[in-house]
């Protein structure tokens, strides 16, 4: 297996920049974006840079998916985990909170790119172009912190929703991510907590 002091600086980054993205969103970036953040003229030349990091063996591309890009951890991890489902989560508007421990489901490790803390089950259409939708169950890190841009699960006044942070200099707004829903601009009077960070989901066919 190639190890990253063998990569040549460009491939370095660019592992280095997936790794970045998967940390703080939660999702590993398109083609197009590595395009953009490195400045190629084409997707055709960051696919060569991924398909190169393909052979060396530290990370592996699934067919047909925008964001496909998995990495590929040798460390040891529990093969399989028992997770709690805890309930639901609005993505649309927020809804009611409901985390009561409906079920617990195992699952192969591999499915989430960093290990969740429980499950809920996805309300709603608006985060469908993160490629999350209705009846989903994502899997979340539980965390009190989160960075912009970031994919969380937050509580506003009491009702709980998924969105994307977004952090201003003067504001704070979660972001659907389907046109046909408007950002929810958090006010200073509201109470807002964020619950958790997505790490991934299971989608039952």
């Amino acid at each position: 297996m190639c190890s990253m002091t063998t990569l040549s600086p460009k491939r370095a980054a660019i592992l280095t920049f997936i790794r970045d993205r998967i940390a703080q969103n939660g999702q590993p970036p398109s083609l197009a974006e590595i395009s953009e953040a490195f400045g190629f003229a084409s997707r055709s030349v960051a696919r060569k840079h991924i398909v190169a990091l393909t052979d060396a063996g530290l990370i592996e591309v699934v067919a047909n998916q925008a964001r496909g890009i998995r990495l590929l951890d040798t460390r040891p991890r529990p093969q399989m985990l028992d997770i709690p489902v805890l309930g639901r989560v609005a993505a649309g508007a927020p809804i009611g909170p409901d985390l009561d421990h409906h079920d617990t489901f195992t699952l192969d490790s591999r499915t989430f790119m960093r290990v969740p803390d429980y499950l809920l089950r996805v309300n709603g259409d608006s985060m469908i172009d993160d490629g999350i939708f209705d009846g989903d169950l994502v899997g979340i890190l539980q965390s009190a912190e989160a960075r912009d841009g970031q994919i969380i699960v937050a509580r506003l006044d009491g009702e709980v929703t998924i969105k994307r942070l977004e952090r201003g200099d003067d504001h704070l707004r979660l972001l659907p991510r389907n046109p046909a829903y408007q950002p929810i601009i958090v006010r200073p009077d509201q109470d807002f907590a964020i619950e958790g960070v997505f790490c991934g989901l299971v989608r039952r066919e």
